[in-house]
This record gives structure tokens, sequence and C-alpha cells, in this order.
């Protein structure tokens, strides 16, 4: 029988002057979580990410997470809309109401054989642990309920709310999750008055960047309609790809806005682009490309629309287009939610966090349009949607520390 033993250290992993254990002379192989740590932050996590939920499944994910918080006393309601499955818990009846958001399902895991591990069997190495979800976002997941857990037992009967609104559908289209849970919590007068979307915010070292907005996403999908020939018979067809490569052209090089004080400025990006039979003679019929447009509050839809058709009818191109918008910006300005965030990051990891709105979208856009305040925080980001997704274990333990704080803090008498 081996006898395997972990290095425990806390704080950042393999910093200068950890001191490493006679665990790290004797075994760095790969480890499985259980036999290191039973923090239970880090159990829950591994629990969580055992279930391969990729979007839209959740498999039983928000079930383990409503068990635990009705044993903490909280009130239980299941919001499944079609496929997907939606929690929402509250403990109190008053305001205000200080909720936890974020999301159970996962995105796929590309390419297995390049994993060094199961994607969906969390294995801890040097106080990393890899798998699916890892970081976006199931140890947020376990830390706030690890941390309600705590207040709860601490607070029972402390002022205004606490609550939960999880869902199985933030990576995928985003119709039947948040944005449902909202609409009937507004349509009964619920409202939320703060709200912690757990999202991995962070970008070097735990709690250095709470975000405090996102930029709206506006996306475009461009059919070019030309005229198929040959290609030594240029006059009788009509060459979309030399059609509109001068509207692209512009459209990219455009400077859109400058942002604000808040913001980056609004960029445009071209993320597919398709034309052609394949014959190197054959001038193509059809051109088909879609963009992107990630943009401040100093934009609106209407008015970057209008943009794009008036410099694609200057330049007459032939086309039709269909818009989506994936959601608008929003901004929560500096307040109690963010005051409060920040003090219990300077308290428990001695960072001072920069208030951002860079990054992708969230569902924070969904609940923001509510009234609330809307920061997101969590654990580091740099390995999120790739092979070998993996989230620091210390960070782990130290975000759940920072989640109790914060509702202490918003909610203690």
């Amino acid at each position: 029988m081996r006898l395997i033993v972990g290095l425990a250290t806390r704080g950042n992993p393999g910093y200068k002057t950890a001191r490493p254990t006679l665990a790290w002379f004797l075994s760095l192989e790969l480890t499985p979580l259980s036999t290191l740590a039973d923090d239970p932050t880090l159990l829950l996590t591994q629990d969580l990410i055992r279930r391969p939920s990729v979007s839209p499944e959740d498999l039983g994910c928000l079930q383990v997470i409503a068990q635990r918080l009705e044993a903490a006393g909280c009130r239980i309601e299941r919001m499944p809309f079609g496929p997907v499955e939606n929690l929402w818990a509250r403990h109190g009846t008053e305001r205000p109401v200080l909720c936890f958001a974020g999301h159970s399902d996962v995105v796929p895991t590309g390419p297995r054989e390049e994993w060094a591990t199961d994607p969906f069997d969390p294995v801890i190495k040097d106080g990393i642990m890899y798998g699916r979800g890892t970081a976006d976002m199931k140890s947020g997941l376990a830390a706030m309920v690890t941390a309600a857990e705590r207040f709860l037992a601490k607070h029972p009967d402390h002022k205004g709310s606490l609550a939960f609104l999880l869902t199985s559908d933030e990576e995928g289209p985003s119709v039947d999750g948040t944005r449902r849970v909202v609409e009937v919590l507004e349509a009964r007068n619920e409202k939320i008055d703060y709200c912690i979307v757990g999202e991995p915010s962070s970008t070097k070292e735990l709690g250095d960047v709470i975000k405090i907005g996102r930029r709206g996403s506006l996306s475009g999908k461009l059919t070019v309609h030309g005229v198929q020939g040959h290609i030594a018979y240029p006059h009788l067809a009509d060459n979309p790809v030399h059609a509109v490569a001068p509207a692209l052209a512009e459209l990219a090089a455009r400077t859109w806005d400058k942002g604000n004080d808040f913001f980056q400025p609004t960029t445009f990006q071209i993320s597919n682009i398709s034309a052609g039979t394949g014959a190197p003679n054959v001038i193509p019929g059809e051109l088909k490309a879609r963009f992107n447009l990630r943009f401040s509050t100093e934009q609106t839809v209407d008015k970057l629309q209008s943009t794009i058709t008036e410099i694609l009818n200057r330049h007459k191109v032939n086309y039709s287009l269909e818009w989506f918008v994936s959601g608008l910006p929003f901004f929560t300005a500096p307040g109690a939610l963010s005051k409060a965030a920040t003090q219990a990051i300077q308290e428990l990891v001695n960072v001072t966090p920069e208030l951002s709105t860079t990054g992708g979208t969230s569902d924070g856009r969904f609940i923001a349009p509510t009234g609330a305040q809307v920061v997101e925080l969590g654990v580091i980001n740099a390995t999120i949607h790739k092979v070998n997704e993996s989230v620091r274990i210390d960070d782990v333990v130290k975000l759940a520390e920072i989640y109790e704080r914060t509702i202490e803090l918003m909610l203690a008498k």
C-alpha cells in the first residue's frame, strides 16, 4: 500500500517563501482530491465537478445545493424551464435582499486526449485542482454555499434576506435561466437589492479584480449576395468578396468611441467569414460573415446597427443581415456592495481590488436592470473554457471566507 501525502501551504502555491513539506519530496504525482483535503468547500467543489453538467444539463448539481441550503434554513423554489434547471432559495423575508448568482453548467471539454486528467474527476497536483468547471464556476458555487452555511449558523436572525439564484443555462443560450427567473421575481415584486455573481473575476491573484459592470454584446450574421461565374469572365459575375471588402475594412478600422471612466472603447471583430466553392477558377456567388461588437454605455444597439447599415449601403453592398443582442451593457456605481466586498478582500488576502468592467458577458446583465447593485467576484480566470482548466485550492477556501465576510458586512446585526 502506498502512502501519498500532499503539500498544503497557505497562500499562493509555488510562491518563493513556501516551505515544502516532506510530502513534496516524496510525491509530485497526481493525487485524488479526497486524500489531500477535507475542507467543506473543496469537497463540495469535488462533488459538483464529478457531475458532467455540460450546458444546459445540470445532472443534480442544483439538487445537492438545494438540499444543503434547505438544511441551513432556506426556503427552496425550483423553477425549471424547458431543459434548464433553476433554483431560487431565500433565507429571511425582509429587505435588503443580498443574492448570490451563479451557474452549474459548464462548456464542453474539447479534445479529451489533450487533458492531463479526466476533466470530470477532480485531481490536485501541487495545490492546484484540475477539472472542467473548477474555475468557471463550480468552485464559486461551493464557496457561496459553505459561506452561507457558516453565516446562517452564526447569524440566524440576521437583517434582511440572503438569497441564491442559480441556473444551468449560462454557458448556453441564456434564455431559460436567470433571465426567466428574474422575470418571475419581478412579476411578483420580489426584489434583489444586492447581487454577487460568482464568476471568475480575478486575473493574477484572488481578489485583484471586482467586476462592477460588463459591456454589451451585439452580433451580426451578414450574407453578401453576388453572382457566381467563371474567374476568366468577371464581367459576367459579381464577386461578393470584392463588394464587401472595403466596407469590412472600414468597420474594422473604425474608432467607435473612446469609452469612459469605467468602460473600454467599443470594439468590432469579425469572427467567421466564408465564400467560394473551393475551386480556384470560380467567382463565388455568396459570402457569409459573422461579426460582434462589445460596446460600452457610450453606445446603443440602434446607433450601432444604423452605423453598420449606413457603411454597407454607402459601399453599395447587396446584403441581408440578421442581428443578435446577447446583452446590454450594465454598470453598478461603486456603492455599499462593492465597498463591503473590497473590505473583505483587504482583510482576508491583503489585496485592494480594481473595480473593472472588462471581459465578456455574464448573467449580471439580467439582474442589474431591476435596480440591483451587482458585482462579480470569483477565482482567477486564466484557464476558463480551456483544456486543463484549474483553480488554486487555497483560493477556493479563501473565496468562501471572503463571501462569508461580505455577507456579515451587509447583513449581520
